[in-house]
């Protein structure tokens, strides 16, 4: 198999380029080279996914079997569909990397692969969109679902789309499990959402890249959701965490109304902590039945606490700040319980 990657320089985007190669595949990354390094063994190809010329130009690279967009996240529709009518000559497939907030639904309801997606041209410019009162649907998901309808039109039946829920995994970027783990060192009494049996259901970044890879190779179409069919509860969770780092610390299981009445930021101050009803109710079967397989998530726990004792750093993300609440503010919530 020959490969086109677009990123690849970290996180998903590297450990899918470190996979197509274990597997001896040929792997070509397209990405401008200003953060993470370039997986050794891959042909390099560094451009702007803006520009045309540069498509243009990275177009006459191939031709490539499949194409793995790792990096559309921060990307308007119009660049996406800039992108995949470029490559759709020089490439057989397209296997998208996308999100759940494409979902007219999502938290709100749970949902199938079949839950009606948020409706965005796909020329669309960054401005297309809105983040509701409540925090849903986002500009964000309406931008996402832009760019699937972009890579439909250009490559139709040919292409995949993957909807993971939370990543994460060592390497993580945006600070989520790293938050947590750095609390459960921390110790002491450790301000917890309750309930403690709710389940959650992250995806190991490992376990996308296989999955990813496997598309390259088959013949299906269409959308699948990535989240953990087995998931995990909160109060596992984060005794794992715990057990992993050797933190001397207390769950204080606290109400989702104690919470709120302290402007606990959901998703952000706790993270993975939100109240929706379909958050974690994430149908993944469809998936699961095309060779989808996920791993513990306390194996996940495990690693990355590995890969930050090691000294482990991601790229520098401006996400990375959003996540955690401040010591002085869990001191005086829990204080007041």
């Amino acid at each position: 198999m020959r490969i086109l990657v677009i990123g690849g320089t970290w996180f998903l985007g590297k450990y899918v380029a470190e996979g197509a190669l274990a597997r001896g595949w040929s792997v070509t990354t397209f990405n401008r080279g200003r953060s993470g390094r370039d997986v050794e063994g891959v042909e390099t190809a560094h451009g702007d996914r803006t520009v045309r010329e540069d498509m243009q130009t990275l177009a006459q690279l191939g031709p490539w079997d499949a194409v793995i967009d790792t990096s559309s996240s921060d990307f308007s529709p119009r660049t996406v569909l800039l992108a995949a009518t470029a490559l759709r000559r020089a490439a057989r497939r397209w296997v998208h990397i996308s999100t759940v907030s494409v979902y007219q639904d999502w938290p709100h309801q749970p949902l199938a692969d079949e839950s009606p997606l948020l409706d965005c041209p796909p020329d669309a410019d960054e401005t297309y969109g809105y983040t509701g009162e409540e925090g849903s649907p986002t500009k964000y998901g309406f931008q996402k679902a832009g760019g699937e309808r972009a890579v439909t039109e250009a490559f139709g039946d040919a292409a995949v789309f993957l909807r993971p829920g939370v990543i994460l995994g060592p390497e993580e970027y945006v600070g989520r499990l790293p938050w947590w783990l750095a609390r459960a060192k921390r110790g002491g009494r450790i301000l917890a959402p309750a309930p403690g049996e709710q389940r959650i259901q992250p995806v190991d970044v490992r376990d996308v890249s296989a999955f990813a890879l496997d598309q390259v190779a088959s013949s299906t179409s269409g959308g699948y959701n990535i989240t953990h069919p087995d998931g995990v509860t909160f109060e596992h969770f984060i005794n794992t965490c715990l057990t992993v780092t050797g933190g001397a610390g207390r769950p204080v299981w606290t109400a989702p109304d104690v919470l709120n009445d302290h402007d606990v930021k959901q998703w952000t101050e706790l993270p993975l902590w939100r109240t929706y009803a379909g958050v974690w109710k994430v149908d993944s079967s469809r998936a699961v039945a095309a060779g989808l397989r996920c791993r513990p998530i306390a194996e996940t726990i495990r690693d990355t606490w590995d890969w930050l004792a090691a000294n482990g750093r991601p790229v520098d993300h401006p996400r990375w700040a959003e996540h955690g609440i401040a010591p002085e503010k869990e001191a005086k919530i829990l204080a007041s319980l």
